[in-house]
């Protein structure tokens, strides 16, 4: 019986952020062709709005709250629109962090709360979680991070397991945010480098080299804390 609660109770976190980010988006295009906002106008009518900054920077935490419990909705995203929004580079990478923050910790906290038969339906209704199977024997923080920085699970869905799983906020925080950070800021610089794509066309080659660069530095990473631990395993 609680599998099928905890089913219904995917589906439906699942289906109500949709909705709302669904919602969202709708907004943002009837404001668009009502006020004509254009991608090159975007940083000037920002600057004018009540509120400014803040009331971006809030609407932006909140989108990042809500889209957390999609499970499977890309963080990069959101990072590199709220870099280009945002006028100051700065204010953005906070807003990102705090983002960040926040995503990690809300699905974490309702993993715990549900328990291990979250943890069940879980691992039965999503089939790349068995991935984790890879890091069996590895520590609380070393997995988190390795997990959080390959992006070899949805950033979300990881973070539900974790909480499901049992895994101690303290190492649970200290992995996540070690595996999900550099991510937050490669995407807000990318963002930002979009800005001046129409005078410096050459300045968004910048991050997106760094992204290739880093791909391949978690994918190293992650193959190592792999290949350790299943050695351990067999040693033992």
């Amino acid at each position: 019986m609680a599998e099928k609660n905890y089913n219904k109770l995917i589906k439906f976190l699942q289906i109500a952020s949709g909705l709302f980010m669904l919602a969202m988006v709708v907004v943002c295009i009837v404001l668009t062709q009502k006020y004509n906002i254009k991608v090159s106008n975007i940083p000037e009518i920002s600057e004018k709005l009540q509120g400014g900054t803040l009331v971006l920077a809030v609407g932006f935490i909140i989108f990042s709250v809500v889209k957390s419990f999609a499970l499977v909705f890309p963080p990069a995203v959101v990072f590199s629109v709220c870099a280009y929004v945002i006028p100051d580079f700065f204010t953005a990478l906070l807003v990102n962090i705090i983002s960040v923050f926040l995503s990690l910790s809300i699905p974490y906290a309702l993993g715990r709360f549900t328990g291990s038969g979250m943890a069940d339906t879980l691992k039965k209704k999503f089939k790349a979680i068995k991935k984790l199977d890879d890091f069996a024997g590895a520590n609380e923080a070393q997995m988190t991070f390795a997990i959080k920085l390959s992006g070899l699970l949805p950033g979300d869905l990881s973070s539900l397991l974790f909480g499901a799983m049992g895994i101690s906020y303290k190492n649970y925080m200290l992995g996540s945010f070690l595996g999900t950070l550099p991510l937050a800021v490669v995407y807000s610089f990318f963002g930002y480098a979009l800005k001046n794509i129409g005078e410096r066309p050459w300045v968004v080659a910048i991050p997106v080299a760094v992204i290739i660069v880093f791909t391949l530095i978690a994918s190293l990473i992650t193959k190592k804390l792999v290949t350790k631990t299943k050695s351990q395993n067999l040693s033992k």
